[in-house]
């Protein structure tokens, strides 16, 4: 590393001298090394069982890949390291803390399980660090950490991380941290900066067909849907599309899990299909395509979502399908999200879908999308007016949902109506 990030330049000062620090970056902004670094320099080898670091890491996911960053450099000082986590054999974590661990990385429900017990100690922990407090605060989580860090006895140094820093958080910072050093290198907006942004509309008819076609077209492509039976569904029916793709939620267990993040890390799998829950603790670079194939219920699930690709200041693209019936959500989405993207109508076969980043998408104007988020492009393939419009909302009524069979057995049933009054 030759040039470190903004949140390691701001923050490993200040923690390398002992200050409580309070970081506020999203997912992907370096903080692994920000606090890593300090924290294996500051660390010395620890008793059996009483570590003297411990970082908290809301899944188990994150706690192997914050491992996997910092083993080489704690080994290069004589360090010994280990990662406790749910889902995982108990015994083998135990015999790992039994042999000597200096720095425990663990998800709080099985950290708050050892200690229980009395497989380990945190009595003399000199460094705690609070990575992804906002995930954590999501996941109903700071009890089990505010548990944890009653029980430590020694004056210790916290260094806290996290995409938000009000409320719950907030509250935490005043109960725990000490004269805590703020940092912040993100705005609200700044997590959409880097990122080429799509908003798609689609026939729920071509839908598959237009997911296919982007993902194909992308080296490495996370694609969200709403529910585990929705990952499943869609994973089989891109691989069915001759899209190699995989499915990781909840619902997998432990060795699965892992098979499957691994295969995606290591591009055997270019496509990972995932719940909001099990994306949580996907910490996986070098992602190119964010694909919402459901549409993302707020602005900050889509900004959360989104921030998967993009990261560490790369360039990323973002794919949004929007449904004819879901228009005017996707205009709300944006109005959270602090954000305007025009939604552009493609079928299967549109040659743009190959490479989405190539083209600019028109900016909407103001004015442009009716009350049910509708522009004028939308509305007129749909062949349907906007309900602004007094002269055409009979119209609307009538045809705007209907089948073009429908429309013509409307029709000839009024041509045959009127001809019976004639007689």
């Amino acid at each position: 590393m030759s040039t470190p990030f903004p949140i390691q330049e701001l923050t490993i000062p200040d923690a390398l001298a002992g200050r409580d620090v309070c970081g506020k970056a999203r997912t992907g902004s370096g903080k692994t090394l920000a606090f890593g670094l300090p924290l294996i320099q500051r660390t010395e080898p620890a008793r059996r069982r009483r570590p003297h670091a411990l970082v908290l890491v809301p899944t188990r996911e994150l706690a192997n890949q914050v491992a996997t960053a910092l083993a080489p450099m704690a080994e290069s000082r004589g360090l010994y390291l280990t990662a406790i986590y749910g889902g995982a054999s108990m015994v083998r974590q135990i015999r790992d803390l039994h042999s000597g661990a200096d720095i425990v990385i663990a998800t709080p429900g099985r950290l708050n399980d050892l200690l229980d017990r009395r497989e380990l100690s945190v009595a003399e922990v000199a460094t705690v660090v609070i990575d992804e407090a906002d995930q954590m605060a999501d996941m109903g989580f700071l009890p089990q950490v505010r548990a944890i860090l009653e029980r430590i006895e020694t004056r210790h140094q916290t260094l806290l991380f996290s995409a938000t820093l009000d409320g719950a958080i907030g509250s935490l910072v005043a109960e725990y941290q000490h004269d805590p050093v703020r940092h912040e290198v993100v705005s609200p907006t700044a997590s959409v900066e880097t990122l080429e942004q799509r908003f798609i509309g689609v026939e729920r008819l071509h839908k598959l067909k237009v997911a296919a076609t982007i993902c194909a077209a992308g080296r490495r492509s996370l694609v969200f849907v709403r529910t585990k039976h929705g990952a499943d569904r869609l994973a089989r029916q891109l691989s069915g599309e001759g899209v190699a793709a995989a499915a990781i939620h909840g619902g997998l267990n432990q060795n699965r899990g892992e098979r499957t993040l691994a295969a995606f890390a290591s591009g055997r799998s270019p496509v990972l299909v995932a719940t909001n829950v099990a994306a949580r603790g996907l910490h996986v670079d070098d992602i190119d395509t964010v694909l919402h194939f459901d549409l993302p219920e707020d602005g900050k699930t889509y900004l959360h979502r989104s921030g998967r690709t993009a990261r560490a200041g790369a360039d990323g693209l973002v794919v949004t399908l929007v449904l004819p019936e879901e228009a005017r959500q996707a205009r709300s989405l944006q109005n959270e999200a602090g954000i305007r993207v025009a939604t552009v109508t493609m079928q299967p076969g549109d040659e743009r879908l190959l490479d989405l980043g190539a083209w600019t998408p028109p900016v909407p104007a103001p004015g442009t999308a009716d009350r049910d988020g509708h522009t004028a492009e939308f509305r007129a393939q749909r062949g349907f007016h906007s309900r602004r419009d007094p002269q055409a909302r009979r119209a609307n009524r009538q045809n705007a949902w209907q089948t073009p069979n429908e429309r013509a057995r409307r029709e000839h049933a009024g041509r045959t109506s009127h001809t019976g009054k004639g007689a």
